[in-house]
């Protein structure tokens, strides 16, 4: 009794010495204090004008105001020839397109972090956030392979074995990157170590998983990844040109050049932009059929039957908009009406992305998250609508347009073994004629 008593008196005092130790780099930071106000943040070195010098020495001469409107145009242009030039290269490009952004988002918020918390020489923290991207970039694409790539794989004895056992083998290497930050933790620095692991996570799910579903909306078909992406475009340009000549209204504190005027001409814009290139795509078998690989050919097939939402139809117009237009009917493709969905989305819901990152920024005291793009700073201030949008059509279309698949059931037949195959094709075969369905020759031959 006397031992505890002599401990429990003891232990209030060993307790705060070591939070105050503990605390003593965190304090430094201002990351103990009770309120943000009252805090500054470090600050994160300015951006640099890499502006090319022919285009500064060309636009001289104007006001700074129609100097940055000339750049950001020309870049603009710039971008999406680009885009159009990697669409026209197809689909395997635009996979490793995704990825190369991908990557290059995630290294400019972990550099932000790095800039940020760099003179206390945290042990691991870059090496290990890589860490952590290459495991979670495995386990995406490694569910991808599986999906997308059953009869290559069935081809490959090394593949079949790391699709079989792919999730174990992922979480065995995010284990491993686990341990090595425990390990890597130092005192002092406890809490400031935790926010920065915390830091990597986030940023990998705003990042990789999203980026992950703009992959997934691309073997959907091709107009599920170059509409939604140019929705975001068109309302971007527009909202800025808008703005630009008409803008007075403010819209939202975190981004003061923003106002309504430019939010409200952007959203009519975009849908009239979505609802015609969704007409012009819809068209062509190149952009409507899903992405498969063929394994005869060892490439990516888009030729197939186009479902429903991609064959023209007619339409019966309400009364009132008949009175109007003096319209009784009207032919459309189903995904022009869709389109009025995601361009919705991507006007009235994604700026909030721009919103959010322009809130990030903010509380570092930055104003692009890298200088990358003349006019337009890093690959993640363009991007920042752009993941949420992707994560809105992927969701969009499973809950309203995907049905079920016959490729992958396909697929998942063919791993099964000889004895379950023949089963399910005996209870198909029975099912079938119970229905009707199979010929009577088919019949006889079985």
């Amino acid at each position: 009794m006397t031992e505890l008593r002599k401990r429990g008196v003891g232990e209030p005092e060993s307790s705060e010495n070591i939070s105050d130790k503990e605390a003593d780099g965190d304090d430094r930071l201002g990351l103990s204090g009770d309120g943000d106000s009252k805090v500054d943040p470090p600050d994160v070195p300015p951006s640099t004008d890499n502006t090319p010098k022919c285009l500064n020495k060309a636009l001289e001469g104007l006001p700074p105001r129609w100097k940055n409107w000339w750049i950001r145009g020309v870049l603009s242009l710039a971008m999406i020839s680009g885009f159009f030039l990697i669409i026209y290269l197809g689909p395997i490009m635009l996979i490793l397109v995704v990825m190369s952004i991908q990557i290059k988002c995630f290294q400019e918020i972990i550099t932000i972090g790095y800039r940020v918390y760099h003179s206390y020489e945290l042990p691991w923290f870059r090496t290990l956030s890589w860490y952590f991207l290459v495991c979670v970039n495995y386990f995406f694409y490694g569910e991808t392979l599986a999906d997308y790539f059953g009869a290559l794989v069935q081809r490959e004895e090394p593949l079949q074995f790391l699709v079989r056992y792919h999730r174990f083998i992922s979480f065995a290497l995010y284990l491993a990157g686990f341990c090595m930050f425990v390990l890597s933790l130092v005192k002092k620095h406890y809490r400031l170590q935790f926010y920065m692991f915390a830091w990597t996570h986030v940023t990998l799910l705003i990042v990789v998983t999203q980026s992950h579903l703009v992959i997934q909306n691309l073997f959907e078909g091709m107009i599920w990844f170059i509409v939604p992406i140019s929705i975001v475009i068109c309302n971007d340009i527009m909202a800025y040109l808008f703005g630009f000549f008409f803008g007075r209204t403010p819209l939202i504190k975190l981004s003061p050049k923003k106002t309504w005027e430019g939010f409200i001409g952007g959203f009519f814009a975009t849908v009239v932009f979505g609802f015609l290139l969704s007409y012009l795509l819809a068209q062509f078998q190149y952009f409507v059929c899903p992405v498969e690989f063929n394994s005869e050919t060892s490439r990516f097939a888009v030729e197939c039957q186009p479902s429903d939402i991609f064959v023209m139809q007619e339409y019966t117009l309400p009364a009132a908009v008949h009175n109007v237009l003096r319209w009784k009917t009207v032919r459309l493709y189903p995904y022009q009406i869709h389109s009025v969905a995601l361009s919705s989305f991507g006007s009235l819901i994604g700026p909030f992305g721009g919103f959010f990152a322009s809130g990030f920024k903010r509380a570092f005291k930055i104003k692009d998250f890298a200088d990358t793009i003349p006019g337009h700073g890093g690959i993640m201030d363009r991007f920042d609508c752009q993941y949420l949008m992707a994560t809105f059509t992927h969701v969009y279309i499973a809950s309203f347009v995907r049905g079920p698949n016959p490729s992958k059931v396909l697929q998942l037949l063919l791993v099964l073994q000889p004895q379950q195959q023949l089963n399910i094709f005996n209870t198909l075969q029975s099912h079938l004629r119970e229905r009707g369905m199979l010929p009577p020759a088919a019949v006889e031959a079985h």
